[in-house]
């Protein structure tokens, strides 16, 4: 498995740690419940140093991350983010991505720590002209401070303001003396920032926002309490919810997709599915009783099997089973019912609003 510079640290915390994706990660450091509300009330920090960081330069890096993804980043402010699909032909997904436009002529693409080789190769297999691909993630580490409580945390360490930086804006500035990127972004449903910086100094600020937390009470968080953050904001992960089989309309992620902007990778496909509709769609439901569903649970209505869960658990906030599932369009009314098999018995589920958690 790959690790990440802070393995020594997770240790010295007495982490859980587990195998996430291949990569040696904590699952926990207390209780999955203690620290996704100690999220939603306070503030938690995450490794996110199996990320990956991909640089796109050149006169022509423009034109080319134009013709990559669906979203128009030409209509980005320098130092704006876009969060978007990177498409194949036929509509498909191959990454879900954050694309940082620094100027007309640089971007940093933060792509799925699992997807790295294969983005890099989709990437160069489709650019051309004027333009350089270069892969930072092994020299660039990744921090996430995320809940109400977060820029109280981080403004302690900088002398930015942060206030400032609104959501889906970065910046760059230093925390705690060492020269960092800091994005106003989120995976949990709460405020947060994203710090990006040498790897080698990771630690440092680590550390640093552990003690300097400690009026606000920051805690060290992980997978297993980001999993249900994320899902409890309907924050869909590529791997369980989309795949390679999956295009955006089906994901309900059609605001990603921007039919203004000509000629991206997919675009007629997704062009023709946008206007003439896809026979599935991926929505949230609760089911009161039964166990836990997972991953690759059969979603099953009058006998037959009609579709799959996607991502499921109980929700620490709501305090129920929540999940996504695929399944035919039919069933996309709020109110539709169906059956989750699990384990060889049937648990009535009923579709519901998401996101599941809204702050």
């Amino acid at each position: 498995m790959k690790e990440t510079p802070l393995r020594a640290t997770h240790e010295a915390l007495d982490a859980m740690m587990v195998d996430f994706d291949d990569w040696y990660l904590p699952g926990q450091y207390t209780s999955i419940i203690d620290e996704h509300n100690l999220v939603r009330n306070n503030v938690g920090v995450f490794d996110l140093c199996y990320m990956g960081e991909l640089w796109l330069t050149g006169h022509d890096a423009l034109a080319n991350i134009q013709n990559l993804v669906t979203q128009d980043i030409e209509m980005l402010s320098d130092r704006q983010i876009a969060y978007t699909p990177m498409c194949r032909p036929d509509g498909t997904i191959v990454d879900l991505i954050l694309v940082f436009r620094w100027d007309p002529k640089t971007f940093m693409l933060l792509v799925n720590g699992k997807n790295i080789e294969k983005d890099i190769n989709w990437i160069r297999d489709n650019i051309n002209g004027d333009v350089n691909l270069s892969d930072q993630s092994e020299h660039t580490g990744m921090l996430s401070i995320q809940g109400p409580n977060a820029e109280a945390a981080l403004q302690k360490l900088t002398r930015q303001k942060l206030d400032s930086i609104q959501y889906y804006w970065f910046t760059t500035g230093n925390i705690n003396g060492i020269e960092c990127v800091m994005s106003r972004t989120s995976f949990t449903g709460e405020d947060g920032f994203d710090v990006f910086c040498d790897g080698k100094d990771i630690e440092k600020i680590w550390n640093a926002l552990l003690e300097a937390g400690k009026e606000v009470d920051v805690k060290p968080i992980g997978m297993y309490a980001l999993d249900s953050l994320r899902l409890e904001g309907r924050l869909v992960t590529y791997g369980l919810d989309v795949d390679d089989n999956t295009n955006p309309i089906e994901a309900n992620l059609n605001w990603t997709v921007n039919l203004n902007k000509k000629g991206f990778i997919g675009y007629d496909v997704l062009k023709h599915k946008k206007e003439n509709g896809v026979g599935r769609t991926l929505i949230g439901f609760e089911m009161p009783k039964g166990p836990v569903p997972r991953h690759g649970n059969p979603v099953v209505f009058e006998g037959k099997r009609v579709g799959i869960v996607t991502s499921a658990c109980i929700s620490p906030t709501l305090k129920k089973n929540i999940g996504l599932a695929m399944v035919p369009i039919s069933f996309k009314e709020l109110g539709a019912k169906f059956d989750i098999e699990i384990r060889g018995k049937y648990f009535s589920a009923t579709v519901i609003e998401t996101p599941f958690y809204k702050r």
